[in-house]
């Protein structure tokens, strides 16, 4: 898709992390419905990789920096229970939303230091 005078993609930022994804599509009831909340949330940063919110620089868990090299961080509500965090890269002509993980929203809570 093109948006922003570039083009825009959605990747994850590894292999396991797209099986993990994948597998949900064969899942059973909470796994079913995250996975259908997910293709959604992938359409629209399709459309609009900045449409989550920015994570201030200072509530960036360290692993994320350490683990992905990450100076931008943003979080997409699922729902009111499922927060998706993806980093956001890009050059002159492209723009790419990288899919770190999906989580419920209180490992979200803990893991951001609001809890």
């Amino acid at each position: 898709m093109t948006a922003f005078g570039k083009r825009i993609e959605v990747h994850f930022a590894d292999q396991k992390l797209k099986d993990a994804f994948e597998a949900l599509a064969k899942g059973r009831g909470e796994e079913r419905e995250v996975y259908e909340m997910m293709i959604r949330a992938i359409d629209k940063l399709e459309k609009d990789p900045f449409v989550g919110d920015t994570v201030p620089r200072k509530l960036v868990p360290k692993e994320y920096v350490k683990k992905y090299g990450v100076d931008n961080l943003k979080r997409y509500d699922l729902n009111d229970s499922w927060r998706l965090i993806y980093t956001i890269v890009g050059s002159k002509l492209l723009i790419v939303s990288v899919i770190l993980e999906w989580m419920p929203h209180k490992e979200y809570e803990r893991r951001f230091g609001y809890r």
